[in-house]
């Protein structure tokens, strides 16, 4: 007799077997995408006078002269074993340095998400209770104007305002080892206001649309008739049954605010992943780029399954699927 697995769990198993599978084609597409990057690495590395005999060894040496199928399973063979190979340009571990700087972007997506999502939840709230009023257009008007704004209009807009018009930070984000927590988040203040002006549109938005959908429900209804205050059917009734669609929603922003910074630590010179990726694409220091964007695409998909995941367990329709 075979072991009969749970649907529940079975459905989780799916999801994290199709994640590790879509996370090994991200990284063929990875691999496939740097290599076809124009230009010479070892002229890059060498520089202009290098002479061909020279450029023949470093060739050699970095492997480049392999098949591109041969050198893609290597380098897929050393992320398997935590390897993610050396810098071209100055020899440093590369897992090592992904490490130091990918601390410092989930400390700045930490901050957003700690301050986006509790508000993005409340604004969603009052804009369903006041749907059609003044309170719900005021909203909906100001977070459709900060989703239309590009990162970098409103980076330099926050940063116009709140370094000249209104002088409270400075406009680099520089944190280093040391520095005690209020430091930090002082230093990072403008690029978690930009972020936080970025997401938080989304989710209030899908917060607003789930709890009004939710509202169309009988046992809505019959609350109303009983007497109960808007607020508390909204609170107690209507958001515990609309939290799958909010939660998806909030747990996929929280995934660009880890992978998508990459525009906002370049304009505020942040010292993160998505800097240390621009700074090696200009060198062309592609084992760096690839393991960069390795990192920021299984975050993603991993984060995409937790979305996927809690939605399971807050839908009695996936838990129970017939």
């Amino acid at each position: 007799m075979g072991v009969r697995i749970h649907p529940l769990l079975k459905l989780v198993i799916q999801r994290l077997a199709l994640g590790l599978l879509l996370l090994l084609v991200v990284s063929a597409v990875i691999f496939l995408g740097v290599e076809a990057l124009p230009g010479d690495t070892a002229q890059a590395i060498l520089g202009q006078s290098a002479t061909p005999q020279a450029l023949a060894n470093l060739r050699e040496q970095m492997g480049l002269n392999d098949p591109p199928l041969t050198r893609y399973f290597d380098w897929l063979g050393g992320v398997l074993t935590g390897d993610l190979g050396k810098s071209l340009t100055n020899g440093a571990d590369i897992a090592q340095a992904i490490g130091q700087r990918l601390g410092n972007t989930l400390f700045l997506a930490a901050c957003a998400a700690v301050i986006s999502v509790p508000l993005a939840l409340i604004l969603g709230l009052i804009a369903a209770r006041y749907a059609g009023k003044w309170p719900d257009k005021v909203i909906s008007a100001i977070t459709l104007t900060t989703i239309s704004l590009p990162e970098f209009v409103a980076a330099y807009f926050v940063i116009y305002l709140l370094t000249q018009v209104i002088p409270l930070f400075q406009p680099v984000a520089m944190v280093f080892p040391g520095m005690s927590f209020g430091a930090k988040l002082h230093a990072v203040a403008l690029p978690v206001i930009v972020l936080v002006m970025v997401v938080l549109a989304h989710m209030m938005r899908m917060t607003r649309a789930a709890i009004l959908n939710v509202m169309q429900s009988a046992y809505i209804e019959t609350a109303e008739l009983k007497g109960v205050r808007p607020m508390q059917i909204i609170w107690r009734h209507a958001f515990p049954n609309a939290i799958a669609p909010i939660v998806s929603v909030v747990v996929l922003n929280l995934a660009y605010l880890v992978v998508g910074v990459v525009v906002v630590e370049v304009v505020f010179g942040y010292n993160a992943l998505g800097q240390f990726l621009v700074d090696h694409v200009t060198k062309r220091d592609l084992p760096v780029v690839q393991a960069v964007g390795l990192v920021f695409a299984g975050v993603y998909i991993m984060l995409n399954i937790l979305a996927d995941v809690i939605a399971i367990f807050a839908n009695p329709r996936l838990r129970h699927p017939k």
